[in-house]
């Protein structure tokens, strides 16, 4: 019977002999549990979740995309971000499995037995298919926006201070669409707070009579429309 520390020194083994080998050989560059893509404007980022219990240690990947500039106005520590944490001013952030076609947390676990690398490669694969081309899409996305630009960042500052007040994520995109003002945040449906604060930022923009826009939607960061202001019937 195989202990928990078996365990442990398998998974181990595979991250240090498979994995991060495997990784590299994708294009990414990093160490330990954290690796980068390389591109001028963005850290392009993949981390190593782990989730150890007694006997089992499951692991999934983080993906985050990071404009540089962003990060050295932060002037955190580090040489680069982790993309394991939450920053709040990310241009994107998932777990690799909201990327894949089932939609949801995947984890993997390295167990023993003649087909231990299995859980590996397919991990692997999921980056090499999954992870790495959303990252480059973000990022490209970030670059090229669809809309017209309503705000520039540093004309953004007055209300994400408001925003970081609030204990509200930050406003990373504010654009124009089909007669709409886009913004664009690090925000979750179920976030009430996050949904009233922004109630009154709408209003704040509405109020200004711009007749570029009638409505003020709010997305989240993989696109997806959280609230519209004033709400549709």
């Amino acid at each position: 019977m195989t202990t928990a520390h078996e365990l442990r020194e398998l998974h181990a083994k595979g991250l240090r002999e498979h994995l991060a080998p495997a990784l590299r050989a994708l294009g990414l560059t990093g160490w330990r549990r954290t690796f980068s893509l390389p591109d001028e404007t963005h850290w392009l980022l993949l981390g190593l979740v782990e989730r150890p219990t007694a006997d089992r240690v499951p692991f999934t990947f983080d993906l985050s995309v990071v404009r540089r500039t962003d990060w050295t106005v932060a002037d955190l520590p580090g040489h680069r971000p982790d993309p394991r944490t939450r920053y709040g001013f990310e241009t994107w952030r998932a777990r690799i499995g909201e990327v894949l076609p089932v939609g949801e947390d995947v984890w993997w676990e390295v167990l023993p037995g003649p087909r231990w690398q299995l859980p590996l490669d397919d991990a692997v694969a999921a980056v090499r298919h999954y992870g790495l081309p959303e990252l480059r899409r973000r990022a490209e996305a970030d670059r090229a926006p669809t809309g017209e630009t309503y705000l520039l960042p540093t004309e953004l500052e007055t209300v994400n201070a408001a925003l970081e007040a609030a204990s509200v994520a930050r406003v990373r995109r504010a654009e124009l669409a089909d007669k709409a003002l886009l913004l664009t945040g690090a925000w979750t449906r179920g976030d009430g707070v996050a949904r009233t604060v922004l109630a009154g930022v709408a209003q704040g923009f509405l109020s200004a009579g711009d007749e570029r826009f009638r409505t003020v939607r709010c997305l989240d960061t993989l696109g997806r429309e959280l609230w519209t202001f004033p709400a549709e019937d």
